[in-house]
């Protein structure tokens, strides 16, 4: 329950701030209103940190540059047609807008933009009424013409004005409004949430960009799973991620789920408890998070009736990690988030050959090279990936995982696993057997490499040895 006498006194403190105080003396000073908006307003009320701060303000962009350049270190106005200007304060970086009145045409999402005088009239235009609040200063007076004191108290989500027409001006706000759900742990307001659904097409006029970005917002809050829900329960997330929605669909073969969907939301409420025990004091790893919200999306793919009436995904991981790329790729996702999103899913089913039986040293060393610098993810998707209800079954692999990552630090120690590579390079190769760089020099070096993954350091005389062996045996 919101405490309206602490989140005013926040909201004092927030006036306090050096940046804010040397910013709105200036302004004052300069004839113009200046008021923080926003996230950094919504946040002092709910007691939340905040990390940006946000102003708008009557002066148009040039009287801002005027004001700010006497007391910033630096500024810019790269977002000048906007009305926005940018500027480091005391060390922070702020950004400061004229109050605008927006009107959108309807086919792209960006805004045609009317400057406006009346701070009312800004706030109308914003999102949602918990972000549409701003707090005057110097005078220390809150601004609130669309509720959003009463929908913080609500704990709900709702549009300032008629949703169809805020996301109909802007679609991005749909995928904010999920978003936001799960940053701040809010219901979505009725109307609000049957907009969504309804309009949930428009969102074909965002760029992959950005909805790219709003999904990793998503992914870094502190409850994605609540967030996923409302993409998935509104369609929303069928207009840039189906495979999703498809795990509904199936059944899990272990039926510790009803589908596989509620399986991989178990699982990433899993991963990201497992991330803040080990990484505490870590940024949200949202690459680890998307791996493991996809990491069964091949199985719609792959489901087969087995006789019996059992039910297999056979080369699920596969299958899942080319759907990933696929899709990933389409979301404008750089190549290492996408290379490191496929590799996870491709090796997560790896270790559940190791639960079955004990791995030779060999096996152990070939676990850690093709994770490679994803193994510290891979140990945490392996683990989640344990959604069974069975206690003892659960205790059996989380045993067994404990041992292999013992084992991995022990070779670790030993061999400097991290870094495996045969013990004769290329040029070694080339040296021993007189042979030209080529085809067969690469055969030599994966002959080594298999060497060293199944016997570990045997030393570079023996190595050699090995290779002519090889080398006289081939021809």
């Amino acid at each position: 329950m919101l405490n309206m006498a602490d989140s005013l006194a926040r909201l004092s403190a927030l006036a306090e701030d050096p940046v804010v105080r040397i910013l709105a003396d200036a302004f004052s000073d300069a004839g113009f209103d200046l008021a923080v908006v926003g996230g950094p307003v919504r946040d002092a009320l709910l007691g939340r940190a905040t990390h940006d701060l946000d102003f708008t303000t009557d002066a148009r962009p040039d009287d801002i540059l005027r004001i700010v350049a006497p007391i910033a270190t630096a500024h810019w106005d790269i977002g000048r047609e906007f009305g926005t200007i940018g500027a480091r304060v005391q060390g922070e970086q702020v950004e400061i807008t004229t109050y605008r009145a927006d009107a959108y045409d309807g086919v792209t999402r960006k805004p045609v933009v009317e400057f406006g005088d009346d701070i009312d009239g800004d706030l109308v235009r914003r999102d949602f009424s918990v972000n549409a609040m701003a707090f005057l200063v110097p005078q220390q007076r809150l601004v609130d013409p669309t509720g959003g004191v009463e929908d913080l108290i609500a704990g709900i989500l709702r549009t300032p004005t008629d949703p169809q027409v805020s996301f109909g001006d802007d679609p991005l706000r749909m995928l904010r409004a999920a978003r936001f759900s799960a940053q701040l742990g809010f219901g979505i307001e009725e109307r609000t949430l049957a907009a969504m659904a309804e309009l949930r097409p428009t969102l074909s006029i965002v760029s992959p960009e950005r909805i790219q970005a709003e999904l990793i917002r998503l992914l870094q809050s502190d409850d994605p799973v609540r967030g996923i829900r409302v993409l998935v329960d509104t369609g929303l997330i069928d207009e840039f991620l189906p495979e999703v929605t498809a795990l509904k669909l199936e059944i899990d073969e272990h039926h510790h789920h009803k589908d596989v969907y509620e399986h991989s939301l178990t699982a990433l409420e899993q991963a990201i408890a497992l991330e803040r025990v080990r990484h505490p004091d870590e940024p949200a790893d949202a690459v680890l998070r998307l791996a493991v919200l996809l990491h069964d999306i091949g199985k719609p793919r792959t489901r087969r009736l087995e006789p019996g009436g059992a039910v297999s995904f056979h080369h699920h991981d596969v299958v899942g990690s080319r759907l990933a790329r696929k899709r990933l790729q389409a979301l404008r996702f750089d190549k290492e988030s996408t290379d490191a999103v496929a590799k996870l899913i491709e090796l997560h089913l790896r270790f559940f050959g190791y639960a079955e039986g004990a791995w030779t040293d060999s096996a152990v060393r070939r676990y850690v090279r093709d994770a490679g610098d994803q193994l510290e993810r891979l140990h945490i998707l392996t683990r989640a990936d344990v959604t069974t209800r069975n206690k003892r079954k659960a205790a059996r692999l989380a045993s067994a995982y404990d041992d292999i990552e013992q084992r991995i630090a022990a070779l670790r120690e030993q061999e400097e696993i991290d870094a495996i590579r045969p013990e004769l390079d290329g040029n070694d190769v080339q040296r021993i057997l007189g042979i030209p760089p080529g085809r067969e020099v690469g055969e030599a070096y994966r002959f080594l490499l298999d060497l060293r993954l199944d016997e570990g350091v045997i030393g570079p005389e023996a190595a050699e040895q090995r290779l002519r062996a090889w080398w006289a045996a081939r021809d």
